[in-house]
C-alpha cells in the first residue's frame, strides 16, 4: 500500500486536500470518487524524512536537568512536563511531552523510550527504569552523563589538537604547490647543469614531485577517498565494526583513553544493572551494549553463555582480550562478599581515572608532535632546494 495526497472537490464546492493509502493511483481515485469527491489531482506522496537522534549536547541537557528534577522528588512525568515548557527547541518540546503523556496514560519508562529509541542512546529506556525501579535514578543519569563528558572531552581534545596543525598542513599544501609549480621547475634544468646532472636523490624526488604534481594530488584524494569508503563500509557489520576497533585500540594513547572509556562505562552500567536486580548474564549483555563496543559485546555475550552453563566467570574469561583478568576477579570477590554493586562503582571510577590521565597525556603530546611532524614536511622541502647549491659548493672548495 501506497500514500497518496490528494485535491478534489466536495458535492458542496469546497476544497479539499489530504491523504489517503491505496495499491495504484486508479484505486485511490476510485476511492474517492466513492467518497463523492470530484478529485483535482492526485500525487504519490513524498517519504516522510526518518527521525534522526537528538543532538549530543542537547540529550546531554536534558539528562542532567532531569537527573536535577529526579533529585528533588519530582514525579518523572511532572517533571517531564516542566522540562518541556524549558525546552526551546519544539522538536525536543514535542518529544519530551509525547514521552510525559503516555508516561501519564499508565505505560511503563521502557516502552515509550524503547519506540523512540533511535532518538535516544540504546537502552536508555532500560537505565530509567532500573533508575525508578531501585530509587536511584538520579545517581544513574549523573553516571551517565559523566560519561558522556568523558566522550566529549576525549573528542575536544583531538578536534583541538588537530586543529591548528590541519590548517598549517593545508596551507603548507598551498604554499608548496605554488612552488613546485611556478618555481621549482624554471631551476630544474640550470640546477642539473650546475652539478653536471648528478642531483642528490631528495632534490630529484622533489623535481619528479613538482613534474606530476596534478597526477600526486589525484592519486592522494584516491586514496583517502578509498580509505573513508573502506572505514564506512566496515560500519556496517559487526565483524567490520571489531575490526575497525581493533585498529583503533591499537592508536597510541588514544586507543588506551578508549579501551578505559569503555570499560568505566561497562562497569557503572553493570553496577545499574546490579541495583535493578538483573542476573549476571543479563547485566553483561545489557551493560556491554551500553558502550557500543562490538569486541565488549561479543565477549560480554561469550561470557554470559558459558555463566549460564555454570562456569565460574574467571574460568569463563581466560579467553577474553577486550575484559581484562582484574575486572573479571573484582566481579567474582563483589559476588562472593555481597559488594558487587561498590565493587562495579570503584572499577567504573579507576578505569575513569585511567581515562583522565590517558587525556591529559593526550592533550600534551598530539598537538606538538602534529606541528613537529609538519615543521618537518616544511623543512625537507626547503633542504631539497638548497641541497644543490651545497654541492655546487663542496665541488668549488674541492
Amino acid at each position: 500500500m501506497a500514500t497518496f495526497e490528494y485535491n478534489a472537490l466536495t458535492s458542496a464546492g469546497r476544497l479539499m486536500t489530504g491523504a489517503i493509502e491505496a495499491g495504484s493511483r486508479q484505486e485511490a481515485g476510485e476511492l474517492l470518487e466513492q467518497m463523492q469527491l470530484d478529485v483535482n489531482s492526485i500525487e504519490k506522496a513524498k517519504p516522510k524524512k526518518p527521525k534522526t537522534a537528538i543532538g549530543r549536547s542537547e540529550f546531554m541537557l536534558f539528562n542532567q536537568q532531569l537527573a536535577s528534577i529526579t533529585k528533588a522528588g519530582i514525579p518523572l512525568e511532572k517533571g517531564l512536563r516542566e522540562l518541556a515548557n524549558d525546552v526551546s527547541s519544539h522538536s525536543m518540546r514535542r518529544l519530551i511531552e509525547a514521552i510525559a503523556g503516555e508516561l501519564e496514560a499508565g505505560e511503563s519508562i521502557e516502552e515509550a523510550f524503547e519506540k523512540r529509541q533511535k532518538r535516544f542512546p540504546p537502552l536508555y529506556g532500560r537505565i530509567l527504569k532500573a533508575g525508578v525501579e531501585t530509587g536511584r535514578l538520579s545517581e544513574m543519569l549523573t553516571s551517565l552523563n559523566r560519561h558522556l563528558e568523558l566522550a566529549n572531552r576525549t573528542r575536544r581534545i583531538i578536534f583541538e589538537a588537530l586543529c591548528y596543525p590541519a590548517v598549517i598542513l593545508v596551507l603548507a599544501a598551498i604554499i608548496l604547490t605554488g612552488v613546485f609549480t611556478m618555481i621549482i621547475p624554471p631551476f630544474k634544468e640550470v640546477l642539473s647543469e650546475m652539478v653536471a646532472g648528478e642531483l642528490n636523490p631528495l632534490t630529484t624526488t622533489f623535481f619528479v614531485m613538482a613534474d606530476n604534481l596534478v597526477k600526486f594530488w589525484v592519486g592522494f584524494g584516491c586514496v583517502v577517498a578509498a580509505v573513508l569508503i573502506g572505514f564506512a563500509m566496515l560500519s556496517t557489520s559487526a565483524q567490520g565494526r571489531r575490526f575497525k576497533e581493533s585498529l583503533f585500540l591499537k592508536v597510541p594513547v588514544i586507543g588506551r583513553v578508549y579501551y578505559s572509556s569503555v570499560l568505566s562505562r561497562m562497569a557503572e552500567a553493570m553496577a545499574m544493572m546490579v541495583g535493578a536486580g538483573c542476573d549476571m548474564p543479563l547485566c553483561l549483555r545489557l551493560s556491554a551494549g551500553t558502550t557500543g563496543s562490538e569486541k565488549l559485546i561479543l565477549e560480554s555475550e561469550m561470557l554470559a553463555g558459558q555463566i549460564e552453563q555454570g562456569t565460574n566467570i574467571l574460568e569463563a574469561g581466560q579467553l577474553c582480550r577486550m575484559i581484562p583478568r582484574l575486572f573479571l576477579y573484582s566481579i567474582q570477590l563483589g559476588t562472593q562478599r555481597n559488594e558487587l554493586q561498590d565493587n562495579l562503582y570503584s572499577l567504573g571510577q579507576m578505569y575513569a581515572d585511567q581515562a583522565k590521565c590517558g587525556q591529559a597525556r593526550l592533550q600534551s603530546v598530539l598537538l606538538p608532535m602534529m606541528i613537529i611532524g609538519v615543521g618537518g614536511v616544511v623543512a625537507t622541502a626547503v633542504l631539497a632546494m638548497f641541497l644543490p647549491m651545497v654541492q655546487i659548493i663542496q665541488g668549488l672548495s674541492a
